[in-house]
């Protein structure tokens, strides 16, 4: 509306402000509107305008870090800095932890396992509105959840010249640490991590470390594979102390036991499966007894007592309908097994039923051949899931990642009232749909493109690393 110079304002027109509220609620309504979950494989196609948006309030802690090259697999190093370290918003204490990984670099030369010390990392903080406005400290610059600081990074390379590192995994024994690797040339080599480790802790060391370019020769190397693999795990029993399994892609499977400084290997492989080992783990309370997952479909169980030219104890056929990936073996309720395969589908198996059926005298009756052995099945995830983990200190809660960029947390101690089930099922609109999902699903992390693995931190509960080909990230939710 204009007013004219020297004459007295103009009485405005009622209706058009009310035109003008309307069209405001409009664009509220459309903003709010705008604003979906997305999920990944059940939601509708992102538009060309539209874009993924975090939501920060979820989240404990969140942190990005990118490495030079991208890493298939990696683990968490175990610290002397205390276990159970809280991670809460606005917490003031800020965290330190260390991880191994291994790199998939263009040239197979210029590969290498990285030690990282990531340290300063502090929880999200929200703005406290009851802070006095003429604080001396910068409020306005304060936003809900900062996301803007970084972790000091430290890093030790060792050089690893035989090509792409297909899977880590680190092992601890009398206060020296090792990780074994499964190398694209079909080598397995175990290394000592000392000194990479000094030097990410002690300046000076590292100093040394990178101005001599050091790095450590492999303790042992096994060249008997025939063909590179993905299987590979450490005992975690204190009876098979520095036994490692690995499993190569011609369904081969070698034991090393340790022998003075060095390791022995089984001179005959292990075999039964017909296609490749994805996955292997040992049992957390026996120390003969392990498991291996296959593209067969299948899962079997080993026990070495019996030698390599005895077959499995226990085979599941068609234990899934695609590749068996990957499997987890519950520390904390050891008759517990997940696994994860090819088309997105988790399993969990009761492992005592497992034994009554396929068991040497399982099978034997009506009752045991029509016996479901999973307890859960569970095909949230659309596309490959390419890890899974039980938590280290809840026995029903799990974290898996998939190829539908996507690390989704779980709790099987979350069971779906039958009443709300039926109701849930008879539902129609958008969103009675999100009720669908499973109740046990507790919460989705997305962000990253093409998640290889998951892992969570065994001194810090809830907190979990996961690495893909833009880098990692470290985070804790509000749910775990």
């Amino acid at each position: 509306m204009e007013y004219d110079e020297g004459s007295d304002s103009q009485e405005e027109d009622p209706m058009d402000l009310d035109e003008i509220d309307e069209e405001e609620e409009e664009k509220e309504d459309s903003k709010v509107k705008a604003q979906e979950i997305y999920l990944p494989g059940h939601s509708r196609p992102l538009e060309e305008d539209e874009e993924l948006v975090m939501d920060k309030s979820v989240y404990r802690m969140y942190y990005q870090l990118q490495v030079e090259a991208p890493s298939l697999s990696f683990d968490t190093l175990l610290d002397s800095l205390g276990d159970s370290r809280e991670v809460e918003v606005n917490g003031t204490d800020s965290l330190t932890i260390y991880l191994a990984a291994g790199t998939q670099a263009p040239e197979a030369k210029d590969n290498s396992i990285i030690i990282m010390r990531l340290s300063n990392m502090r929880p999200m903080t929200t703005k406290d509105v009851k802070k006095d406005e003429n604080s001396e400290s910068d409020t306005d610059s304060e936003s809900d959840e900062d996301l803007d600081e970084v972790p000091e990074v430290e890093a030790a390379k060792i050089k690893h010249p035989s090509g792409t590192i297909n899977r880590l995994r680190t092992h601890k024994f009398q206060d020296k640490y090792f990780a074994a690797t499964w190398s694209e040339s079909s080598e397995v080599n175990i290394w000592d991590l000392s000194r990479p480790l000094l030097a990410v802790n002690d300046s000076a060391v590292m100093s040394l470390y990178t101005r001599h370019n050091e790095s450590p020769k492999p303790l042992f190397t096994f060249k008997g594979h025939k063909t590179e693999g993905y299987g590979l795990a450490w005992s975690p029993c204190s009876a098979a102390s520095s036994f490692l399994a690995t499993g190569d892609n011609n369904g081969d499977v070698y034991i090393y036991r340790p022998c003075l400084s060095n390791w022995v290997v089984s001179k005959n492989p292990y075999k039964g499966h017909q296609g490749s080992i994805e996955d292997i783990q040992w049992s957390p309370t026996e120390a003969t007894v392990f498991i291996t997952t296959s593209t067969d479909r299948t899962f079997r169980v080993w026990d070495t007592r019996s030698g390599p030219n005895a077959s499995a104890m226990i085979t599941v056929s068609d234990a899934h309908t695609s590749d068996i990936n990957v499997a987890s073996w519950n520390a904390l309720q050891p008759a517990t097994l997940l696994t994860g395969a090819d088309d997105g589908c988790i399993r969990v198996w009761d492992l005592r039923m497992v034994h009554q059926r396929y068991g040497p005298k399982g099978g034997s009756s009506a009752a045991d051949n029509s016996m479901s052995v999973f307890t859960h099945s569970f095909d949230f995830h659309k596309e490959a899931i390419t890890s899974i983990e039980w938590h280290p200190t809840e026995a029903g809660t799990f974290v898996a990642s998939s190829e539908d960029n996507t690390t989704s947390l779980w709790d099987l101690g979350l069971e779906q009232d039958a009443e709300v089930t039926t109701e849930t099922a008879e539902s129609s609109t958008v969103a009675e749909a999100d009720q669908k999902l499973p109740v046990q699903l507790l919460f989705l992390h997305s962000g990253q493109q093409e998640v290889r693995e998951s892992h969570w931190h065994p001194q810090v509960p809830g907190l979990i690393i996961s690495t893909a080909l833009d880098g990692f990230n470290v985070f804790r939710t509000i749910s775990v």
